[in-house]
């Protein structure tokens, strides 16, 4: 990638945080540029969610000094995700220095969070929930992670992990020639390499044309491990999420492990994998042994690798005698997308699979695609430029039709009929359409759990879905004007932390008590917000965010309380009238 390609992602990126808020500095931005970037992430797999939360403070002599632009609590209560970040660098290097304070900012941040900071902040502090959930997650962590995020460039490959209180700390620097290559790549992730020490024997065996196998037997504390590293950017392509071993398959899991771990391989379906590339090695008997696999996916058995990693976690050596049996299918980048939701289908034996389930890339979106490149969006009063609501079915695809016109004037162009802060996502349909469902606990599960959610119980089964037409496209991006705009709004309040889950219930309560007034061919016509919504969402959102949302039962955990439907019921019988 070029110095230029470089600096007009970097601009791309700029331009998408302001028209998350429309400014272009202060705490705002760096809320909006956490939030923009941390999505990027969450659909890489990198991380489960973020919450933006800027909070610094400084001290006279520069030592102790903390800065922080967000965290989430993941994994089970398990894995502490802390921010930082170096918006406005505009693909300029950011010096190893610069690099140190900022990690060393954030670090001292987690550690007086676990120390009671939050004792010192006023309640009304936009950064008390923040600490007061780090430091009462603090006894349940196995793990802190620091992802340092910035628009500059970064000259050091990686930073040393080490530990506080210890808890394992480890470092992730995202920079803007990581993030363009993420964007650009068009696929669901970024490459991830594995390298195994010692290598594993395995068996090959051939295949077709498109793809070759190996079959080898995985020591369960290795796979554990591969889990707690890599999370869930290995399970990123199998349907199922864990649920805690709450199934039979997962108990049945542990009373193995605990009672029979010798005889696991039998009782064990085992996992199926796929790598984009492998490299095998023979030992001094001509063995082939696996010793390093590039992007790894467990396609099935995502329940037993997490099943076998929350035994890990609790005492390592309960996996000393667990070996799991493989099946890892080579596959090429392009044969992905059809291969994979196959083996997915055909080799699973544990739990059913619901056929919705594979449909992220079926008729429903191909038809919503093709309607965004078509349908233009109403001109102005008084002017004659038009341009289109961009939907990404493959996230990195507006990138890459980007980069398939020349630098200078063709590019231009694209961005003006395709304006970078009208794209959208397979996860944005989603959340946009449970929010008017009035379903905003289902939106407050998370982008990945949110789109499932839909998929399942609104777009239902292949044959039975609805195939979006013109005026559904117009209406959704109705939707998406009001969403979004309502959540611009509620940002500028500054009203503390819990962002997204404000503005989806703000937004399912208009619905429910305003539905009459809500003309969504007129929201397409004007592309604008009503001037009555306007007026009234500062409001609303005062009567939402804290006596209904940040105020749960009990002291409860708020992102938690988000989730439940009693959250929604207790919003929905507020006395707010519009």
């Amino acid at each position: 990638m070029s110095e230029d390609e470089l600096r007009a992602f970097a601009e791309d990126l700029h331009e998408m945080v302001r028209a998350s808020f429309g400014d272009s500095s202060g705490s705002l931005y760096n809320d909006s540029f956490t939030e923009v970037v941390g999505e990027s992430l969450i659909e890489d797999g990198a991380i489960e969610g973020v919450e933006p939360c800027y909070f610094r403070k400084e001290t006279e002599t520069g030592r102790g000094a903390m800065e922080v632009f967000g965290y989430f609590i993941g994994r089970g209560g398990s894995v502490l995700d802390v921010f930082t970040a170096e918006p406005n660098r505009k693909a300029e290097v950011l010096r190893k220095s610069e690099v140190q304070r900022a990690l060393r900012r954030a670090r001292a941040f987690v550690e007086r969070c676990r120390q009671g900071m939050h004792s010192d902040l006023a309640e009304t502090d936009k950064a008390h929930p923040m600490a007061l959930a780090i430091h009462n997650a603090w006894p349940d962590l196995k793990r802190v992670r620091i992802f340092l995020l910035t628009d500059g460039r970064v000259t050091v490959d990686a930073w040393h992990e080490d530990q506080i209180a210890g808890l394992r700390c480890t470092y992730e620097l995202w920079d803007i020639a990581r993030l363009f290559r993420l964007a650009a790549s068009g696929r669901p992730e970024e490459d991830t390499v594995i390298q195994l020490d010692p290598p594993l024997a395995c068996l090959p065996v051939p295949g077709d044309e498109d793809y070759s196998c190996l079959l080898t037997a995985v020591p369960g504390a290795v796979l554990a491990k591969l889990y707690d590293e890599h999370g869930a950017k290995l399970l990123q392509r199998n349907v199922r999420a864990y649920l805690q071993a709450r199934t039979k398959v997962n108990k049945g899991i542990g009373e193995t492990v605990r009672n029979s771990p010798g005889r696991f391989l039998a009782y064990n379906n085992g996992v199926s994998a796929t790598a984009t590339a492998v490299i095998t090695e023979p030992d001094v008997r001509g063995t082939p042994h696996i010793s390093q696999l590039t992007n790894l996916q467990i396609v099935n058995g995502g329940q037993t690798t997490a099943s076998l990693h929350h035994l890990w976690t609790r005492d390592p050596g309960s996996l000393e005698r667990i070996s799991v049996p493989v099946k890892i299918t080579i596959v090429g980048t392009e044969a992905l997308d059809e291969l994979v939701p196959k083996i997915s289908r055909y080799a699973n034996s544990q739990n059913a699979i619901k056929e919705a389930d594979f449909q992220a890339n079926g008729v429903f979106h191909v038809a919503l695609e093709k309607l965004s490149r078509a349908v233009w969006v109403p001109a102005r009063e008084g002017s004659t430029v038009q341009s289109h609501w961009y939907y990404e079915r493959v996230r990195g695809q507006y990138q890459v039709d980007l980069s398939r016109r020349d630098r200078g004037a063709q590019q231009r162009a694209f961005r003006a009929e395709n304006p970078i802060a009208q794209r959208f996502g397979k996860t944005d349909v989603a959340k946009y359409e449970l929010t008017f469902l009035r379903r905003p606990h289902d939106v407050s599960l998370g982008a990945e759990k949110c789109f499932q959610i839909w998929t399942e119980q609104v777009l239902g089964p292949p044959g039975e879905q609805v195939i979006p037409d013109r005026h559904y496209f117009q209406q959704l991006v109705a939707k998406a004007i009001l969403f979004m705009r309502t959540r611009k709004i509620i940002q500028s309040l500054r009203l503390g932390g819990y962002l997204g889950p404000t503005a989806t219930y703000v937004m399912s309560l208009v619905v429910d008590r305003c539905a009459d007034r809500l003309d969504l061919e007129e929201v397409w016509r004007t592309q604008a917000l009503p001037a009555w919504l306007d007026d009234m969402v500062p409001s609303l959102a005062r009567e939402v965010v804290r006596p209904l949302l940040v105020d749960a039962p009990g002291a409860g955990n708020v992102t938690e309380w988000c989730k439940k439907q009693a959250c929604w019921e207790r919003v929905k019988a507020s006395a707010w009238t519009a």
